[in-house]
């Protein structure tokens, strides 16, 4: 029995669609392989955030906190950075306004943000915890470092899930 042109021709799409949904995909990168964003690239406001995620990232690892990945991209969002304090894994919101204009920078993570970084997180849970949780699902939160004029202030599990 032949098989109908057309369905061959789906079929090939369907494939075709298949790989490059797998190449499109994002996956977070090692820490070691991972240096961020050029800080002399972009926009002002694009260095003014990569500043930002720096100055939080240092000061989170002098909290205590161990930086696993920055800036981790999927279509549901961005995560900027991921830490683990503990045995806990920490997604962390990094919010910098010059000033408490409007609520300020904490003020900024709304309902729709933080329904895109719970998305964003539990695409790249599974092989987070794969990479640096010996596959074992740890407790899991969300905090923000906002940074309002020069000030930092790290609000720990600023929201749940």
């Amino acid at each position: 029995m032949p098989i109908d042109p057309y369905a061959r021709a789906q079929a090939a799409q369907d494939l075709a669609r298949r790989r490059r949904a797998r190449r499109a995909a994002v996956r977070p990168r090692p820490p070691a392989a991972r240096s961020g964003p050029d800080p002399a690239g972009g926009s002002p406001s694009q260095r003014r955030g990569h500043a930002a995620e720096t100055l939080a990232a240092r000061h989170l690892a002098g909290c205590g906190l161990r930086i696993l990945a920055r800036n981790l991209r999927c279509k549901a969002g961005e995560i900027d950075l991921v830490a683990r304090h503990g045995p806990t894994l920490v997604f962390v919101e990094v919010r910098q306004r010059s000033g408490r204009r409007h609520g300020g920078a904490a003020a900024s993570v709304n309902r729709d943000k933080q329904a895109r970084l719970s998305l964003a997180a539990a695409f790249f849970l599974p092989r987070i915890v794969r990479v640096h949780f010996q596959g074992r699902p740890p407790p899991c939160r969300f905090d923000v470092v906002a940074l309002d004029g020069g000030r930092i202030e790290w609000i720990r599990a600023a929201f749940g899930t």
